[in-house]
């Protein structure tokens, strides 16, 4: 009988020393770091951040295609002015909404929809407005710098179904010399597009969320 207890406090004993050294080995609890890697599972939030500090005193003012930046998520809508079918003349009644935002940046991508105004000359109808738009803006935000973006290409598939897109090249030339005149900035995106073609939506003109960070990585140096 004593025999057979002496065994189980040596048993006991031995359990309790086993308890012990598992409490006391770092391998016999969470890994150090697996709560981080937790919260650093989302690696797009701190770039989304950085953009939304970059660009927090500038407006993106355009149509369907700008509308992405909010859209997808990449900027806020307080600095994106946008909408399906804005033309550089619809634009002009964004003026009101445009001033109570003050920016200190605006860029302006219009065009995808000017392209296929019903009219006899659309670039110089487009043109035209686009001139008073800036114009306006230099009025009531004289401070405010400004940049004009290239209408971006459609795909060869977009082009073919709507071949009035086939101006888009001639539009950006008119562009570029709009901006030089007005003394305002201009940016081709073109070459995000050639890079990376794989970015276009289902629809051969618009563009998936991938397409904005990099838009956003072009114009950086412009904000700074």
């Amino acid at each position: 009988m004593n025999m057979t207890k002496k065994r189980m406090i040596t048993l006991l004993i031995g359990l309790v020393a086993l308890s012990l050294a598992a409490c006391g080995n770092p391998e016999g609890g969470q890994k150090p770091g697996s709560v981080a890697q937790e919260k650093g599972a989302n690696p797009a939030a701190p770039e989304q951040a950085t953009y939304a500090t970059l660009f927090q005193t500038s407006v993106f003012l355009g149509d369907s295609i700008t509308e992405g930046l909010s859209f997808h998520d990449v900027l806020d809508e307080a600095n994106v002015l946008a909408g399906a079918g804005k033309t550089a003349q619809f634009a002009l009644e964004d003026i009101d909404d445009l001033v109570k935002r003050k920016p200190k940046h605006i860029f302006i991508q219009l065009g995808s929809d000017d392209i296929l105004w019903p009219t006899d000359n659309p670039k110089e109808y487009a043109l035209t407005h686009y001139a008073q738009l800036i114009g306006t803006i230099k009025e009531k935000l004289p401070d405010a710098a400004i940049t004009i973006l290239a209408v971006t290409p459609v795909t060869a598939e977009a082009e073919k179904e709507e071949p009035r897109y086939r101006n888009i090249a001639d539009y950006n030339q008119g562009l570029k010399e709009l901006a030089a005149k007005e003394q305002v900035g201009f940016v081709d995106l073109s070459p995000i597009i050639v890079d990376h073609p794989n970015l276009y939506d289902a629809d051969g003109i618009h563009f998936k969320a991938g397409f904005y960070p990099l838009v956003l990585d072009m114009l950086k140096d412009q904000v700074k």
